[in-house]
């Protein structure tokens, strides 16, 4: 039996992380209402919300900020996967190609929501669980899909500017974890490779 190149399991591994991407935004888009919460400790749930932005939840310039991020996503998709391309046939260390690869497989995850999301399901609202066979946006224009969220803790009252409010109140999707997994591993364990 042959075993599988560097580029081959490398890629098989961004397939793996994008499909467990998929497969647990299709499991909530269909099964949960928008706003619905389920605990699973008191620190994490899943609640399910849908980001019409980046990463987090944040925004920028409507509609047209919508359609220039997710062509951007696509631009930046497809040039990750060019320069992984190029840095294994130059040899680069086995941790830079897996943290590209991990930011590039959550590059990817986010951008089939926003290019596929739209006019694959129906529109997702409280009390409302979304269904095949829906349209509720153009290609490029569909939200992402967000489920995790850590209420850790609750600023005391008397803390300026933050009294009450939650110490980290982003809801984050897998794509997001592994942008974020990546990007922290390269800054972490493989700046040296971006110095030279």
């Amino acid at each position: 039996m042959r075993r599988l190149t560097q580029g081959q399991r490398l890629l098989l591994l961004g397939v793996l992380l994008v499909v467990i991407d998929q497969v647990v935004k299709i499991l909530i888009k269909t099964t949960m209402a928008y706003g619905e919460r389920i605990e699973v400790f008191s620190w994490f749930e899943i609640l399910f919300i849908e980001n019409e932005g980046m990463a987090f939840g944040w925004k920028y310039g409507g509609v047209v900020g919508k359609l220039l991020l997710s062509l951007f996503r696509l631009g930046l998709s497809a040039l990750l996967l060019v320069w992984i391309r190029k840095l294994i046939k130059k040899g680069a260390p086995v941790g830079v190609l897996l943290g590209l690869t991990l930011i590039t497989a959550g590059a990817i995850g986010n951008l089939i929501d926003c290019l596929c999301y739209g006019w694959l399901f129906s529109a997702s609202a409280p009390g409302v669980v979304a269904s095949f066979g829906g349209s509720y946006a153009a290609p490029l224009l569909g939200k992402v899909v967000d489920m995790f969220h850590f209420p850790l803790w609750t600023w005391p009252d008397w803390v300026p500017l933050v009294g009450g409010d939650e110490f980290f109140e982003p809801v984050f999707n897998f794509a997001d974890s592994c942008v974020s997994v990546g990007a922290v591993y390269l800054v972490l364990f493989q700046w040296r490779f971006f110095t030279k």
